[in-house]
């Protein structure tokens, strides 16, 4: 019996006894493992169920899973050789003696900045285990103010009904504060239900009871409509606020408590640590809170939020543009979160958020790339890339959620980017020019240009009812999506030679699958030539009739592929063919055909001849990376060459300079689906001169 996902994956990460701890967020298994330098990347990379491995920084390891992450997670931690490791990667809390935790403090020293590291790990780990919760109430959100928008129900506060529906999503952000209490401080190792009492100490009735105390006096904030109390407590003066909702309250408090909490656990004995740390943790902690904590909190959010605001204001262009442009480079390091936490801060303390707006321009801009991927994998029928294509896409289109998206395809192929980007872009554009032109108006009836949201959205279909100016968001997604969409499909996603070697895959799995059909194809497509033949079309004669050749597309000494210092291409895996080691700098095309692709740099050509024959011409190894410089191309893609015909001048001697070999490969793409591919080799050759013979 095959081992399952959840072994298979532990065996390739080095074992159990090479995992530290392992969490997990929406789409990913996060390892920390004692040596990084074990793990099995390319058998993760191949592993059916894994979408993509990625290393990161120090001894840390990710495992992009998609949406089903939770349920494989949950299966590592049953196998029973993750007994031991599993017990400790739980709950993070192991049998190690003060040196192992030394150690591992020491080992997230990741880089130069070792500090900087730690805080967005930390603002990542604080909200990570919520957004599930955050999700199903986002979705609550649109759901019901969809219903709202086609008078399905009415928007009665009133209303018994509607009150509980509200109750049903207003408690996930009423308590935010109490949740990111909790695993901020699980994070710094510090009991986290002494972090979420605490913090649920301002969140109580009797707190919030002291801002209509008789001795309080309140001052209102005309700039974001809110009220600010001072209550005297034992004749010290204590700042009121309304703490629901806010996050930078909890972060901050949780990193006080750490360090009162493990310096309590120093000097008090350990008989009696579990009474006596909560103790003066809640005593000390709680009035450091409610006196000093909270107070800092809310006005460095209300700094920020209030800056955000007056950026959007007056430089909305800027804003909405760099917006979408930025989140492709911080959701892949991590460093969207600080993002994420200005935007609830936003909610809390403007009443709207502005961010989320062109931040779906950016998600959209990824599923159009990862749809254009899928259209791209259906047509030339890559099974893997058509699975991982579709859960991505599904995942981003309902969920929000694009980690599968670049994970499992747009870090992987990086011309998916240059595509991407532009589509960001433009949909700031558009968002940036709309929300101008059709600026929202708040609750408060304020003015505010950009497209704006009361509630925490992941962008996703479900939640466009929930952003102000429906409209313009629905556009401006609408045209990253596209944008990004068109590009990958008319450009494609792929280098030449990673096309070429699917176009080979698909063809021998065709062969091997069907070779009755593929026969009676062969036949049809025979028929079909000579009938064109006999009727005169347009197409040459030549060009009509069965390719039984490949000529050398340029003059030097025929090698076999063994021989060219390729593996890819000795393998065989883009067909057979030949390396020639070129003494003339004029390359030409080997066959008749139409050209399927035309690399930008000019190193990389495809031709596929009338009768089904596909050619890669490969000038030198590796010299894509020259850019271009020193190929001077004489074609373009979708143009008509005959044999002979100039497809681009190369300078070999620059290539020499560059370091990379001038050798220039030809091989005949889909040899699976032809009697035989025969290279003759050993042979010096003119451009023109027959160097494969090939059978039908």
């Amino acid at each position: 019996m095959a081992d399952s996902l959840a072994s298979q994956i532990i065996t390739a990460i080095g074992g159990p006894e090479n995992v530290r701890s392992l969490t997990h967020c929406a789409t990913r298994l996060r390892f920390e493992l004692a040596d990084a330098s074990k793990v099995d990347q390319n058998a993760l990379e191949h592993m059916k169920g894994v979408l993509g491995a990625v290393p990161q920084s120090g001894d840390r390891f990710q495992v992009v899973i998609g949406g089903g992450v939770a349920t494989v997670y949950e299966n590592i931690m049953h196998l029973p050789e993750m007994a031991n490791a599993g017990a400790a990667s739980a709950s993070g809390e192991g049998q190690k003696s003060n040196a192992d935790v030394k150690a591992e403090a020491r080992s997230k020293a990741r880089g130069k900045v070792a500090w900087l590291d730690s805080f967005f790990e930390y603002l990542a780990d604080s909200f990570r285990p919520i957004l599930g919760v955050l999700l199903g109430a986002s979705i609550i959100i649109a759901l019901v103010n969809l219903l709202i928008s086609l008078n399905v129900i009415p928007n009665d506060e009133a209303s018994a009904g509607w009150v509980f529906v509200k109750a049903i999503w207003k408690g996930v952000f009423y308590f935010l504060p109490i949740m990111v209490a909790y695993n901020a401080s699980k994070k710094l190792k510090v009991d986290p239900w002494l972090g979420g009492a605490i913090m649920a100490i301002l969140m109580t009735p009797q707190f919030t009871s002291l801002m209509d105390a008789k001795t309080t006096t309140c001052v209102e904030n005309a700039a974001l409509g809110t009220k600010s109390c001072t209550a005297n407590i034992f004749g010290i003066p204590m700042a009121l606020s309304d703490y629901s909702g806010n996050v930078f309250v909890p972060l901050l408090m949780a990193a006080v408590l750490a360090l009162v909490y493990h310096g309590l656990k120093k000097i008090i004995p350990e008989s009696v640590q579990l009474v006596f740390v909560p103790f003066f943790c809640m005593i000390v902690v709680g009035a450091l809170t409610a006196f000093i904590i909270g107070p800092i909190g809310v006005w460095v959010g209300n700094g920020l939020g209030v800056g955000l605001a007056w950026m959007n204001t007056h430089a909305p262009f800027i804003f909405a543009i760099i917006i979408p442009l930025l989140y492709p480079f911080l959701v892949p390091l991590g460093l969207h979160w600080p993002l994420n936490a200005l935007m609830l801060m936003n909610i809390q303390t403007l009443g709207y958020d502005f961010i989320q707006g062109p931040m779906g321009v950016w998600n959209f801009a990824c599923f159009g790339a990862t749809a254009g991927v899928l259209f791209i994998a259906v047509r030339d029928k890559d099974k893997d890339m058509r699975q991982t294509a579709l859960g991505a896409l599904a995942a981003g289109l309902l969920g929000g959620v694009s980690e599968p998206s670049l994970y499992g395809i747009h870090l992987r192929y990086k011309l998916v980017y240059k595509r991407m980007l532009v589509g960001c872009g433009l949909g700031g554009v558009v968002i940036a020019v709309l929300g101008w032109l059709f600026p929202s108006v708040t609750a408060a009836g304020q003015t505010v240009h950009g497209v704006t949201t009361t509630a925490f959205a992941f962008t996703s279909l479900l939640t466009i009812p929930v952003f102000d100016q429906m409209w313009v968001y629905a556009v401006s997604i609408a045209v990253s999506f596209l944008t990004s969409f068109f590009l990958i499909i008319t450009f494609d996603y792929r280098t030449p030679e990673q096309k070429a070697e699917v176009l080979a895959r698909a063809a021998a799995d065709q062969k091997a699958a069907a070779p009755a059909v593929e026969a009676k194809e062969a036949a049809l497509a025979a028929a079909a030539t000579a009938t064109a033949t006999a009727t005169k079309t347009e197409a040459p004669a030549a060009a009509a009739a069965a390719t039984t050749v490949v000529n050398a597309p340029v003059a030097g000494h025929v090698i076999a592929l063994d021989e060219t210092g390729d593996p890819v291409f000795a393998s065989r895996a883009l067909g057979e063919g030949v390396g020639i080691q070129p003494t003339d700098s004029e390359v030409v095309a080997p066959v008749s055909g139409v050209l399927q692709t035309v690399a930008e740099t000019g190193h990389a050509f495809g031709i596929k001849t009338d009768d089904g024959v596909e050619v890669l011409v490969h000038v030198g190894i590796d010299t894509v990376k020259m850019n271009g410089e020193g190929f001077a191309v004489k074609v373009k893609a979708d143009e008509r060459v005959n044999a002979g015909d100039p497809l681009v001048s190369v300078d070999f001697a620059k290539v020499k300079d560059a370091g990379y070999s001038t050798t220039t490969l030809m091989t005949v793409l889909n040899t699976a689906a032809l009697t035989s591919v025969t290279p003759k080799t050993g042979i010096d050759v003119k451009a023109g001169d027959e160097v494969i013979d090939i059978q039908r």
